[in-house]
């Protein structure tokens, strides 16, 4: 009998996985690791949310097979949040479906629109779902560099696009980045979408974090473009604004052909989230927002905490602009080991998780995340193994230099 199946041998090796298995290892002797490693979020819902979902759970009609593309009420809640927010006008009937999260709905959309032998262009280093959505269909990855500054992208783009055989179909671009945390303004989408209009490649955008931003400086989106909508589609999520990340609600709006084809195959494989859910999630968008900013406010005081203090000790960070992560260079003096094994080192001897960039593809190298998902007690508690850590390698307070 042959266990060799076409779309799991087309899978890379799951690079967390290595990480993850000493974690487990380390908690099982009795360490205490302080874990950066994944963005998961930390906090609950908003209180109206989960009253929301207990009261409709007492609807027996409530727990019936629901809807595949999403009920009425939630899609109309998702179009007017881009009214609000960005300004577009989203049609809840075509224009809009809700998904099982973000991940979900870009994976059965790569189903829906590739076959192998098409190519995909995509960030690297990026969000793994970007990349093996469309590796499980079968398509061929070009990757881009995950590059705000523009020229760099753009003339990698234009190179992508002349040398590939075939022309790619689409492209997906992800701002604010994770896991590099890089922002993009107006300018940045409205040549995207020129580019790619001009050469019949459809865009797919990642805006899953849309309202985790500091600094007072909202990200846009793609769909502000005017005539976006004739090629762009783009996925927002529930899970990081809202603190939902198990209730798995995401959305796509914009291009009306890309989001009947995504609930084409939608209604083939799955009945939509349960409808308590989807009516929380409504009540989400169209109730009070106050616990946006609360969590804005939260992750903003974990980062400057977090950044500040590995600056102090002599790892040399940046501040990100966005997202729930700090993607940091590996000091120079562990460049030469790689990051993989440089995670592995801090791990063992500071019993501190990170994710490494490699992770995320491979100009992901010399790159760590850290996801700011431990309270500020539990980081200052990493920053003083981190500080130890650094000095047993030599690395002095302040003076230290990143790869």
């Amino acid at each position: 009998m042959n266990d060799d199946f076409y779309r799991i041998r087309r899978l890379p090796p799951y690079v967390f996985a290595e990480v993850n298995g000493l974690k487990q290892s380390a908690r099982a002797k009795g360490d205490d690791i302080i874990d950066f490693g994944m963005g998961n979020p930390d906090q609950p819902p908003a209180p109206h949310i989960i009253e929301k979902m207990q009261e409709v759970l007492h609807n027996p009609r409530a727990h019936r097979y629901s809807t595949s593309r999403g009920i009425p009420g939630l899609r109309k809640a998702l179009s007017g949040y881009y009214e609000r927010r960005f300004g577009v006008d989203i049609d809840p009937e075509t224009e809009a479906i809700v998904t099982l999260g973000s991940k979900e709905g870009l994976a059965n959309l790569a189903q829906a629109i590739s076959s192998p032998g098409d190519t995909i262009l995509v960030p690297n280093p990026s969000y793994p779902i970007h990349a093996f959505g469309f590796i499980i269909a079968g398509a061929s990855l070009r990757y881009l560099p995950t590059a705000s500054s523009g020229e760099e992208f753009f003339d990698r783009l234009k190179r992508a696009v002349e040398y590939s055989v075939p022309k790619p179909i689409a492209i997906v671009i992800n701002y604010p980045s994770n896991p590099t945390a890089e922002v993009v303004d107006l300018d940045f989408y409205g040549q995207i979408i020129d580019f790619c209009r001009h050469h019949g490649i459809y865009v797919l955008s990642d805006l899953a974090y849309a309202e985790v931003y500091f600094d007072g400086n909202p990200p846009p989106s793609v769909l502000q473009i005017p005539g976006a909508k004739d090629i762009a589609v783009e996925f927002t999520s529930m899970s990081k604004t809202y603190n939902m990340p198990g209730w798995r609600v995401g959305f796509a709006a914009g291009n009306r052909e890309l989001i009947a084809a995504l609930g084409r195959v939608k209604s083939y494989l799955d009945y939509g989230a349960f409808t308590p859910i989807q009516v929380a999630a409504t009540a989400a968008l169209n109730g009070p927002q106050g616990c946006i900013d609360d969590m804005r406010a939260l992750y903003k005081e974990r980062r400057d905490v977090l950044v500040d203090g590995l600056n102090a000790s002599g790892w040399t960070c940046p501040s990100p602009p966005a997202t729930m992560f700090v993607w940091a260079p590996i000091p120079l003096q562990f460049k030469d080991m790689g990051v993989l094994n440089f995670t592995k080192m801090l791990l063992q001897e500071a019993d501190v998780a990170v994710a490494p960039g490699v992770g995320f593809g491979e100009e992901g190298e010399g790159f760590v995340r850290l996801g700011l998902v431990e309270n500020t007690h539990r980081i200052r508690q990493a920053l003083r193994n981190i500080r130890g850590f650094l000095a047993s390698h030599g690395v002095t307070e302040g003076l230290a230099k990143s790869a």
